[in-house]
């Protein structure tokens, strides 16, 4: 297992900006959609899923790296669609963890919880609708 100080996604946002590079870019990146990958993520996911039943720690480090690089590709078409950026994507996650876990991160004591706050969160509209993956 590799110890590293602090974990380093920079270079993995660098090759995919090289990928989607319009003059020197790979083709087939660069032809690729929100929607043409959508699939691709969700097979990643799978495999995620996968490796985790089977207990199988190498496949798992494997397939969590195939699924952040999907994260990475949406970001990258979002930036490049002047969308939101890939900073955007870390901050609102980490907003929503921090929201998620008052009796971690804020002072009070009697939180309603997870399932309360993620409930708040739907009937709000911050969180997608899951049936959007019935398709």
């Amino acid at each position: 297992m590799s110890e590293r100080a602090k974990p380093d996604i920079l270079p993995l946002i660098a090759i995919m900006e090289r990928l989607r590079d319009p003059q020197s870019g790979c083709s087939w990146d660069r032809q690729q959609s929100f929607r043409t990958i959508a699939p691709y993520t969700i097979e990643e996911a799978y495999e995620v899923a996968d490796a985790i039943e089977r207990e199988d720690m190498a496949a798992l480090c494997d397939e969590l790296g195939d699924l952040l690089l999907q994260t990475v590709f949406h970001a990258r078409i979002a930036e490049e669609a002047g969308h939101f950026a890939y900073q955007d994507v870390i901050d609102a996650i980490c907003a929503k963890m921090t929201r998620r876990h008052p009796h971690i991160f804020g002072d009070d004591d009697a939180s309603p919880g997870w399932e309360a706050i993620k409930a708040a969160e739907r009937r709000s509209g911050e969180d997608a609708d899951p049936s959007a993956l019935a398709g």
